[in-house]
Order: structure tokens, then C-alpha cells, then sequence
């Protein structure tokens, strides 16, 4: 199983000393962080892309590209891409380009995300938002595995003998997430593909987020990618952690009431037990995510908030350190050992994708027809 960090880069003041780091240096601490992770033998960093204040990430393969030049093991990923408002065209490129500049450890998760605004600011209506997740993804998976293009749709101009590059790392295109909380049809398209599903549940309920990932599985199978519980599943979460719980509530209260994502709303003591927030002891953190099995059945993937509403970053990487120590290496043994032996315990990576040989899905297609017209391209650009 995987765990990891994942951050969604806001600038929040300090409510401890009222200091508010600049741009410059919360994107730094982020960078900090993930190297952090590796160092520390957590498995993945994922960042969120944003595109208004009081968030910083709006460019996530300018610094994943940054962290791949500075580890060598880790997992890049996203949390989220946005499949929506971001040109699929540009999305193949870019995260293409990430994959070899990665040596292959990238991976990506689609999403609507949860800023309204970002829709007209990118020449998009929130109104589609469904459907364009629906029509740009079908695209973007057509310019991974197939060498020459032809394309029309609702959303963009037409694509006419259109070659993406570069092509995917080894033919082989980055596994995908489908990231959502409460969209339906979104569980359904990563079922649709076989693709995994993450459900980034920091803000709802376990039985919400069972709900969901019941209804990714059954569809999954359906679709007969394998057996429902065999489905790619990741969670989200965050945890606050002192060796005594009361001290960790009260350390963690003020940044908790001013947080940009859920402060100035329910109590610390509600957000905690509707959510999965643990602020406690390291086996308290322990205990509630292993219950998440319980729920959701056996998952691949658990990636923790940790740099959130304006913690500072030694309090971060303290926190990562016990995270880290304390309670990553339990929660792995644990989720093992349950674990039925048909039940992957990994998402797929690109060894594993490019594995499965030439005639896979996730590799790149290429027909006769295909060829002979890239050669043709070819010969014209010359």
C-alpha cells in the first residue's frame, strides 16, 4: 500500500504569531516537503492545482518536474488536475514530458475541482462541468494511445492528423485517478476505463465516502476490469499528532478555526467526528484509518494533509517525521495483513503498466493506417 502527502498550497497566516509567509516561500516549503517525503520513505507527493488566492500550486509539473530532478524513489502525483478547464491537448504534452523527465513516476488525478470561478477565467462554463470532464478526458486518452489524431467534439476545435509529443514514456501513458467527492458520473468514468478512484474525503463523512467507492466498485466490475474488490481505490485525510491527544487538540485548535478549506464553520470537535481529521496520539491516528478499511474495503493508496491553514513548516516536518515513525509503518503491516491475496496492494506504476505488454489498453496503439499517416506527417513537416 501507498502513503503519502499531499498539499493544496494555500497561503494562510500563522494564527499562532500572525505571520503570513510570502508566495516565494510557501512554494519553497512545498518543495521542502516533498523531498521530505522520499527521504523519509513515504512513497508519494501529490500537488493540487489552483488557480486563485490564497492558493499558490497553479503550475503542478513546473514543481513536480522540480521534485523528480531532487529524488530518485518517490511517487509524483496530483490532487487534482483538472480535466475541465485545463486543454487536454496540453495535459498530454505536459504530463508526458513530466513521465520522462521522472523516469515514469508520475501518475495524475483528474478532477473538477472546487473553485467555481475557474471556469470563465479558462473560457469555460461550470454548467458543463460534467460533461466536458467526460468529453476532454475520452480525448486525452485517445492522444496517449493513438499516434495520429483525428478529433471533434463539443468543447474545443476540431483535431485533424494531430500528433502529440512527446509520445508517452515507453509508449506507456501515466496511470490515471479519477478524483471526486460527490459526482456520480465521475465514480462511473474511472470504473468506465478501469482507471483508479480517489476520494479526497477531508470534508465528508466515511458513510458518504462508502457510498461512493461501493458505487466505483460495482460499476467496475461490471465494466469487467476484475472483481469489485479488486478496484484501485485511494483516500485523503489529515492528522494532527502529539503523543497526548489533549495536546494535540489544543496545538492544532487556532490553525483548525482559521483554515481556509473548513475553518469558521463546524467545531474542531464536529469536523473530527464526521470526518477522518484525527488530531490525537499517533495510535488514535492509528486506529481511525484502519477502520477506513472497514468501510471502504482494502485500498491501494492513503495520501494525508499535513501542511494546511498555516502551519509552519518545522511543526510540518516534525509532524511528517512522526507520521512517518509512528504510525505509516503499523498501518502498512496492518493493511497487509489483511489483505486477501487476490487484492492488488499497489496502484499500478509504469514497470507494472508497461509489463503487461503491447496489447494493453494503457499502452500506445499504433495501426498500419496510423503509422503510414505519422510517416506522411512526417515527411510534409520535413
Amino acid at each position: 500500500m501507498q502513503f503519502g502527502i499531499f498539499s493544496v498550497g494555500d497561503v494562510t497566516t500563522d494564527p499562532t504569531t500572525g505571520r503570513t509567509p510570502t508566495e516565494a516561500e510557501r512554494i519553497s516549503a512545498m518543495l521542502t516537503i516533498a523531498v521530505k517525503a522520499e527521504e523519509l520513505g513515504l512513497d508519494v507527493f501529490a500537488t493540487g492545482e489552483h488557480h486563485n488566492p490564497p492558493f499558490v500550486p497553479s503550475s503542478p509539473t513546473t514543481l513536480l518536474g522540480w521534485v523528480a530532478a531532487r529524488t530518485q524513489r518517490l511517487q509524483l502525483s496530483t490532487a487534482t488536475t483538472l480535466i475541465t478547464t485545463n486543454d487536454p491537448v496540453k495535459i498530454a504534452e505536459d504530463y508526458a514530458m513530466l513521465q520522462h523527465l521522472s523516469g515514469g513516476r508520475v501518475d495524475l488525478m483528474m478532477g473538477r475541482g472546487n473553485t467555481g470561478p475557474v471556469y470563465p477565467w479558462f473560457g469555460k462554463d461550470i454548467r458543463d462541468g460534467i460533461p466536458l470532464a467526460v468529453e476532454s478526458y475520452h480525448l486525452l486518452r485517445r492522444l496517449w494511445r493513438e499516434r495520429v489524431v483525428d478529433w471533434e467534439g463539443r468543447f474545443r476545435t476540431p483535431l485533424h492528423g494531430f500528433t502529440a509529443t512527446p509520445a508517452p514514456l515507453d509508449d506507456t501513458p501515466p496511470f490515471v485517478w479519477h478524483g471526486s467527492i460527490r459526482s456520480p458520473e465521475i465514480a462511473e468514468q474511472a470504473a468506465f476505463y478501469g482507471d483508479g478512484f480517489f476520494h479526497n474525503n477531508i470534508f465528508w463523512d466515511l458513510a458518504h465516502t462508502a457510498r461512493m467507492v461501493a458505487l466505483y466498485r460495482a460499476r467496475f466490475e461490471h465494466y469487467g476490469h476484475g472483481r469489485a474488490d479488486q478496484a484501485v481505490v485511494g483516500l485523503g485525510g489529515q492528522v494532527f499528532i502529539r503523543p497526548h491527544s489533549q495536546d494535540a487538540v489544543r496545538e492544532f485548535r487556532p490553525y483548525f478555526d482559521n483554515a481556509p478549506v473548513y475553518g469558521h464553520g463546524p467545531s474542531l470537535e464536529d469536523f473530527t467526528a464526521q470526518t477522518p481529521l484525527t488530531v490525537g496520539s499517533p495510535q488514535q491516528v492509528i486506529e481511525r484509518y484502519l477502520s477506513f478499511a472497514d468501510n471502504v474495503g482494502d485500498y491501494q493508496r492513503q495520501l494525508f494533509l499535513v501542511d494546511h491553514a498555516g502551519l509552519p513548516l518545522p511543526l510540518v516536518l516534525e509532524q511528517m517525521e512522526i507520521l512517518a515513525e509512528q504510525v505509516v509503518p503499523v498501518l502498512r503491516a496492518e493493511f497487509e495483513k489483511r489483505r486477501p491475496a487476490h487484492v492488488p496492494s499497489d496502484p499500478p506504476t509504469h514497470a507494472s503498466l508497461v509489463a503487461q505488454g503491447p496489447g494493453s489498453s494503457h499502452r500506445l496503439v499504433r495501426p498500419a493506417a496510423q503509422e503510414s499517416a505519422a510517416r506522411m506527417l512526417e515527411k510534409e513537416r520535413a
